[in-house]
């Protein structure tokens, strides 16, 4: 070092520039170098200097880096990794308060006692150094530089509760995942910064926090060495970490080299804590916004004179103390312990004979333990290597190929991808070093793309994990008062400027509901802007459909394909039903209005073609008095009425305004006065939907299963909903009231006084077994009484041919082997001993239980008019009743036989069973 050569301690907090000004000194000087706390800081000050003087003439050099050009005159690196003897003009060191660092501090100590520029010496940190510095180098110099910003305590806030631009800090990876996983979930998504990333991967997560694709960044305490970023707040969620051997509470020198990160040049900054963080005592926030800290007092040293003579005294000279009262030794850093482990190696001692070997086990035990899975399985690479290195020269091309090629790959989660990323930089290292690979430059460059590889694959995993990447660039663009471009597509997919951001159901937009609440609201502002031209394109669209393509739903829905565009609503009538469009809103109240209007066409024209028969009843003008009130009835009733509720109406019309009402379809039941063809499925279905509006029913029933004659009945069923299902309950099932009426035409040709059975077209009518019948009939107000009889088989047919005489069949029975007539004669006398085959039967009597019976014997079709008692005596003549034991009378005499047909081919075969 010449007798000009100036040492300056450039000291200060954080935001101050010193960084910024070691590279202005630098460049002024013909030749330089300058270490780095980290590859990443090293990383940033080199894409700078290449900015200003071009790739030409800037080196870089890293443990996993190695970029040296021919012409290279400003040499970046990591303090770890500063080549010695240099003989640069100019000389820094960063973050020199490393130098009391248990880890690393030995390495900082080393090149604040022995590194100079031939010209210019920096050292760059904290004030604590001051004290330090001066006993080291006497000659040095002093340059305090203040703060360019205010940094003020705002005290604990929760996660939730923290602005844009904030950083948060964890101490170790799994509570910066932890919060990155809850920023994600309350805030959209943010960016995660850790040490032990690649520059690629770390990069990437910057730029995507830079640029504002996110606004919040979760990282470690690497943010504090000197990494530039667009903070305005960094909260802490942990006030503790392990170092290594211990968890211990950080310094408050060491909380403010974090804390500083906040507000960048001449912006104010904040800091706080957040989450379990507790909050930080009075004296220690004074101590941060005042940088004022406790001067550090030792340094860790380790003596750099190495001996290489023999394992033993290689440690011996590791282990050397010094009496120099600023110094304290170092504990045992990896690399000893990876000496130590493998000196008891018998592989090993056995190769280590001379000064050389030594030299060069010490070299792969200085190879970082990158992948920190186990002191022991670290040993064993460095056992492997070392091997090879002695044995042949260099590391085989197929070993580390074999290596390399296991790593390379890019499939797997956050966990797997920084594992590999780990493992690569062991081989990145080992193809930095000179000598130790054939042909070096292919194998930088093949490690280098596979750390790429993995690094690209990383940034997308945890941005995948921790980065709703929909929302970021949405709100981005928002912020940018930039215009969006909408879409949806075939399925109601909208997407946004190519993000989907939720569907389009109809006329209403749902929203994808993975954003924060108040990111969703931005967006649903944003989108529904986006896309007003489609709400009128889809409305158009809607208003010239065919009816074909909409239908209403049983709970009273109106769809539109698959899209729910509207409900029923009650109206004046339940024959003219309102209509509640399904609307956004947002779209406007003429997209509202015209989808309302071509709703209220469907629905209008579907009532009108499903009750046209009734409508040509309502608007009837030849009806009059009885008759067109009774219309009116049936038309309030939906085209199905209840005998009993209309029963003195129904007596009070004549015969005239009876066949006039006919006319119209109706049909005077026994037990419902209804219009066949309103029964039908379609109009059905919608008569309990009409219904159900008029009754302000909650929920809907639904209409039975078309085709069925009975169906189970409905648990809780409201008053009415059998009728306006065209069925009556009776017993547990209900029945179909066309072919109940059906069923009490046969029944009225029954003694239901003296008891009668059912026949089998009653069974094949209702479609029911004996025992579902009986259970009917009970329910429209018989008693059914349940026995037993002897089951009589129907007699086999013989035909003449077949017909024998009883000699025959004795005959032929010997003949078939028979020793006597036995068989023959005592056949008849085991089938009289054998036990009969039983069969159930009911007998239906009428319980007189309030139900509508049907009148024996009076005329099948049409209209009945007497209720008549089962049990009494018929009326005679005066009103007088005639004996219990007469013979039962008709209504009217009995038809006399029609005649028969001749030429009709059904007439004739009939007239020939009567012959037979």
């Amino acid at each position: 070092m010449s007798q000009q050569a100036r040492v300056t301690a450039v000291l200060g907090p954080t935001n101050t520039g010193k960084t910024h000004y070691a590279i202005e000194r630098m460049l002024a000087h013909r030749t330089g170098i300058i270490g780095l706390p980290l590859r990443l800081l090293a990383r940033e000050v080199y894409d700078k200097i290449v900015a200003l003087r071009g790739p030409s003439v800037v080196a870089l050099i890293t443990g996993e880096e190695r970029i040296v050009p021919d012409r290279a005159a400003y040499w970046v690196c990591t303090v770890e990794a500063m080549p010695e003897g240099m003989g640069t003009d100019f000389l820094a060191i960063d973050e020199i308060q490393l130098c009391a660092d248990p880890e690393r501090g030995h390495v900082f100590t080393n090149r604040l006692l022995r590194s100079r520029g031939q010209l210019e010496t920096l050292f760059m940190g904290s004030d604590t150094m001051k004290s330090a510095i001066a006993a080291m180098e006497p000659k040095a110099q002093f340059m305090r530089r203040e703060r360019f910003s205010e940094l003020t305590y705002t005290g604990s806030k929760k996660i939730s509760r923290l602005k844009p631009r904030s950083a948060i800090v964890g101490f170790s990876v799994e509570n910066v995942y932890a919060i990155a996983e809850l920023i994600r979930r309350q805030k959209g998504g943010c960016a995660v910064v850790m040490g032990a990333l690649s520059p690629r991967t770390r990069n990437a997560q910057v730029e995507m926090y830079q640029n504002g694709d996110v606004d919040y960044l979760v990282a470690t305490d690497a943010i504090g060495m000197g990494l530039n970023l667009d903070v305005s707040h960094v909260a802490f969620s942990a006030l503790s970490k392990f170092d290594g051997r211990r968890m211990r509470r950080l310094m408050p020198n060491e909380l403010a080299q974090i804390a500083g990160r906040a507000g960048r040049y001449m912006q104010p900054g904040t800091f706080g804590v957040t989450g379990e963080a507790s909050d930080l005592e009075p004296e220690v926030v004074e101590a941060i916004t005042s940088a004022r800290f406790t001067p550090i007092k030792k340094l860790q040293w380790r003596n750099d004179r190495l001996e290489f003579g023999s394992i033993g005294r290689l440690l011996q000279s590791l282990e050397m103390r010094t009496n120099d009262d600023w110094l304290s030794r170092a504990r045992d850093a990896d690399d000893v312990i990876a000496l130590k482990s493998l000196r008891d190696v018998a592989q090993v001692d056995a190769r280590v004979s001379t000064p050389h070997d030594v030299k060069l086990l010490w070299d792969v035990c200085r190879i970082p333990d990158f992948r920190g899975i186990s002191q022991g399985e670290h040993s064993a690479l460095l056992e492997a290597i070392f091997g090879y290195l002695h044995d042949k020269g260099e590391v085989p091309r197929d070993y580390i190929a074999g290596q390399v090629a296991r790593i390379d790959r890019t499939d797997g989660g956050i966990d797997a991808l920084s594992k590999r990323l780990a493992f690569i930089r062991t081989w990145t290292y080992v193809a930095q070093r000179k000598g130790w690979v054939q042909d070096e430059s292919h194998w930088r460059g093949e490690t280098r793309a596979v750390e790429d590889r993995l690094s690209d694959a990383l940034h997308g995993a945890l941005t995948q994990r921790f980065v709703d990447r929909r929302t970021s660039v949405l709100l981005r663009r928002l912020k940018q008062k930039e215009s969006l471009v909408a879409d949806v597509n075939d399925k109601g997919e909208v997407t946004v400027e190519g993000e989907m951001i939720g569907r389009l159901d109809g006329f209403r937009f749902r929203q994808d509901q993975t954003s924060s609440p108040d990111e969703a609201k931005m967006l649903r502002q944003a989108a529904l802007a986006a896309l007003t031209p489609h709400f009128n394109l889809r409305a158009d669209k809607f208003y010239n459909a065919p009816d074909t393509e909409m239908d209403f739903t049983e709970q009273g829905g109106l769809m539109w394909g698959e899209m729910a565009v509207g409900k029923l609503v009650k109206g004046a009538s339940a024959l003219k039903p309102d209509v509640e469009a399904f609307v956004d809103e947002e779209a406007g109240a003429d997209v509202a209005e015209k989808v309302k209007r071509r709703l209220q066409h469907f629905i209008d024209r579907k009532v009108t073609a499903a009750f046209e028969p009734m409508m040509a009843l309502s608007n009837d003008e030849t009806l009059t008095g009885l008759a067109k009130g009774f219309a009116f009835q049936m038309s309030e009733a939906l085209g199905v009425l209840p005998r009993d509720a209309v029963a003195n109406d129904v007596k009070a019309l004549d015969q005239e305004a009876r066949g006039a009402l006919r006319k119209h379809g109706i049909r005077f039941g026994q037990f419902t006065i209804f219009m066949p063809l309103l029964l039908k499925p379609a109009p059905t279905r919608l008569r309990l939907v009409l219904w159900s509006l008029q009754k302000d029913l909650a929920e809907f029933p639904e209409s039975p299963p078309p085709g069925l004659v009975t169906v189970p009945a409905v648990v809780d069923a409201p008053e009415g909903y059998y009728t306006q299902a065209g069925y009556r309950l009776a017993g547990d099932r209900a029945i179909r009231i066309d072919m109940l009426e059906r069923l009490a035409d046969q029944l009225r040709a029954e003694n239901s006084r003296g008891g009668f059975e059912a026949k089998a077209d009653m069974l094949s009518i209702t479609g029911m077994t004996l025992e579902q019948f009986s259970n009917l009939m009970t329910g429209l107000g018989y008693k059914a009484e349940k026995a037993e009889r002897p089951k009589i088989k129907a007699a086999p047919t013989v035909s003449a041919q077949e017909k024998t005489s009883p000699a025959e069949d004795a005959a032929a029975a010997v003949a078939e082997g028979a020793s006597d007539g036995k068989a023959i004669v005592d056949a008849p006398a085991e089938a009289e001993n054998a036990a009969p085959e039983m069969e159930v039967y009911y007998t239906f009597t009428w319980g007189g239980q309030g139900a509508r019976k049907p009148r024996e014997g009076a005329r099948p079709q049409g209209d009945a008019r007497g209720k008549g008692k089962p049990g009494g005596k018929p009326k005679g003549k005066g009103g007088a009743r005639r004996d219990a034991s007469a013979k039962t009378y008709q209504a009217r005499p009995p038809k006399k036989e029609k005649a028969i047909d001749p030429d009709n081919p059904f007439a004739a075969a009939l007239m020939g069973l009567k012959k037979d």
